[in-house]
């Protein structure tokens, strides 16, 4: 049985998930390889190469694939795509917009949101904002699946793998014109170790500077609640939710959070929940380690004042 897992990069760097969709793929079981889509990417594939349990590394490198467009790369998979049994991708935006179309293009039903392997067929899911989980067992003979990448640990970085060039380039089907990045200093929510989030009692945009100042001084990653978002407090590629981002870092400061049930599926899974809250009705308090009943206007200065 054969696995392929595709790679999660900006042509510079490989991102971590795609390391914890190898474990994933480790759990199946099977020979594991990683496709590395892209353009002068050389760095990426070396990343790849040393993903503990893969056994070849693919790349298709041309200019076509410089800015990740799904619908190019969707082709390119189901090229390669004969010899495996599953397909894999992190349960990003970028999975879910590429494996939707290699799942139509291959005829076959995707499972989404993968947390946990019963066996090479049968597979748990979250339902219902993370409140239910559903055993899904997938008749197909191609399984396509995007995985949440929170549940499961990155494998280490101690192997050597084989390099494989694709000789074949797929026709453009669409053609890029340009886009709008959001550039910041700050570690990427879904692969932080520390995240602070704020929502809607923050009041305004300026009030976050000081979510932005403890999120620095603890080296981590700065997120916000629908409602905050909602607000237009802050953009919305920070916003942590079921229809966000879904993480789970070692520490997720949340600061001024109620607790609905939309942002706790997209954090719950965290290592050590801290809450800031003067509600003490809060349903953060039900989910968090640490839960401080306090105006956050006031907690966050002082705690800025200590560390």
């Amino acid at each position: 049985m054969a696995i392929l897992v595709l790679a999660e990069h900006d042509n510079a760097s490989l991102k971590l998930d795609t390391a914890k969709v190898v474990a994933c793929g480790q759990a199946i079981g099977g020979d594991i390889d990683v496709l590395v889509i892209g353009h002068d990417c050389g760095d990426v594939t070396s990343s790849a190469q040393q993903l503990n349990g893969v056994r070849n590394v693919l790349v298709a490198d041309a200019s076509v694939y410089a800015n990740g467009l799904a619908e190019n790369i969707a082709d390119v998979i189901t090229e390669v795509a004969a010899d495996y049994e599953h397909v894999l991708a992190a349960a990003s935006s970028h999975g879910k917009d590429i494996l939707p179309r290699v799942a139509a293009l291959l005829d076959v039903n995707q499972l989404s949101e993968v947390i946990e392997v019963v066996s090479n067929d049968t597979f748990i899911r979250p339902i219902y904002a993370g409140n239910a989980l559903a055993t899904v067992q997938s008749l197909d003979d191609k399984k396509v699946m995007t995985v949440r990448s929170s549940a499961f640990n990155a494998v280490a970085n101690d192997c050597s793998a084989d390099l494989v060039t694709l000789s074949q380039e797929v026709a453009p089907q669409v053609e890029f014109v340009s886009q709008s990045l959001t550039e910041s200093e700050r570690p990427e929510l879904g692969s932080a170790g520390v995240i602070v989030s704020g929502g809607r009692a923050l009041g305004n945009s300026e009030n976050f500077t000081m979510l932005e100042q403890l999120a620095d001084k603890l080296g981590g990653a700065l997120g916000a609640s629908r409602a905050a978002v909602d607000a237009g407090y802050v953009p919305n590629d920070l916003q942590v939710g079921q229809t966000g981002k879904i993480v789970a870092p070692d520490l997720y400061i949340a600061v001024g959070i109620s607790g609905a049930i939309q942002h706790l599926a997209g954090m719950k899974d965290s290592k050590v929940i801290v809450a800031i809250n003067k509600d003490p009705e809060a349903p953060i308090f039900q989910v968090a380690d640490y839960g401080l009943e306090a105006d956050l206007f006031e907690a966050v200065p002082q705690l800025l004042e200590q560390l």
